[in-house]
């Protein structure tokens, strides 16, 4: 009879720590399952986040396109009145004998004259709201490629009618270094795409340093480092991406024209950067100012 007892009690205890461990293994698998639960959580959150700023982005363009709509149809009704009155003015002149032929016809020049710089004022609007929309379709498309970059490290913005990619030092190079950091490949070759799409763009690249004096064998000073720094982006684009060098120019600012005063670390890494400036096509935009070029 004990053995019988003591047969049954070690069944017992064998089955609770066999329960128990299912019980821990139950407990680990959950709490996993809860991290993974609140990391996607997060990126849902930061998702949502980036998708409102995106959003926000799109409706002031629209604003400031649908504002730019309105002062073009307040020109042109403003044209097509004074073309009104033009034609009034000339039957009228006709059945005076007082004004001479000569004096006539300097009339009928002058409101042909007013005619057509009617049609290129109507002609500059259409060129100044084509570059508007094409300013906001680059700023939507980058910041959409380049949403999962930090904002420390790239930074997006439309200043002057022109759109600017501005890429901190600590991203792209070592310091007092022009060599590109492989790591960096990354976002060049997401900018890279998008220019690659827009073929009526140039880019400027201009390099930017801190006033914090520099001299090696290899670089001079910092105007020397910017301007390495400019030309060492525009190959990778053209060597690597495929960007037509004909488009860039590559030049340095040094240290000459800073975001902010260079009286603080974090204000210096501020300065040190390097834009990549898009703006369109500044020979066919002069054009409009002056009809006859090129013919």
């Amino acid at each position: 009879m004990k053995q019988t007892l003591l047969a049954v009690a070690m069944l017992f205890v064998l089955g609770s720590c066999a329960s128990k461990k299912k019980l821990l293994s139950a407990q680990k698998q959950a709490n996993e399952i809860q991290i993974q639960l609140d990391k996607a959580r997060a990126d849902l959150n930061d998702c949502d986040s980036r998708t409102a700023g995106l959003n926000n982005d799109l409706k002031a363009k629209n604003d400031e396109l649908t504002s730019k709509n309105a002062k073009l149809k307040e020109l042109e009704e403003q044209v097509d009145f004074l073309k009104k009155n033009n034609n009034n003015l000339l039957d009228r002149m006709s059945d005076l004998s007082v004004i001479s032929k000569e004096g006539s016809e300097s009339i009928k020049k002058s409101l042909a004259m007013m005619d057509q710089q009617g049609t290129q004022i109507r002609d500059l609007n259409k060129s100044i709201q084509h570059k508007d929309s094409l300013n906001m379709a680059l700023v939507l498309n980058l910041k959409r490629s380049l949403a999962d970059v930090s904002d420390e490290d790239v930074q997006i913005e439309v200043k002057k009618g022109v759109v600017y990619v501005s890429l901190s030092d600590k991203m792209l190079f070592k310091s007092g270094s022009s060599v590109i950091n492989t790591a960096a490949e990354t976002v060049l070759s997401k900018v890279a795409k998008i220019l690659n799409d827009y073929k009526e763009i140039e880019i400027l690249i201009e390099g930017h340093t801190d006033n914090v004096p520099i001299a090696t064998d290899k670089v001079a000073d910092n105007w020397d480092l910017s301007v390495l720094r400019a030309t060492s982006v525009a190959r990778t684009l053209q060597k690597k991406y495929g960007v037509e060098p004909v488009r860039m120019i590559a030049g340095g600012r040094g240290e000459y024209l800073p975001k902010v005063a260079n009286d603080s670390a974090p204000n210096r890494s501020l300065n040190r950067r390097t834009e990549i400036i898009i703006t369109p096509k500044l020979d066919q935009f002069f054009n409009l100012y002056t009809p006859n070029a090129g013919k």
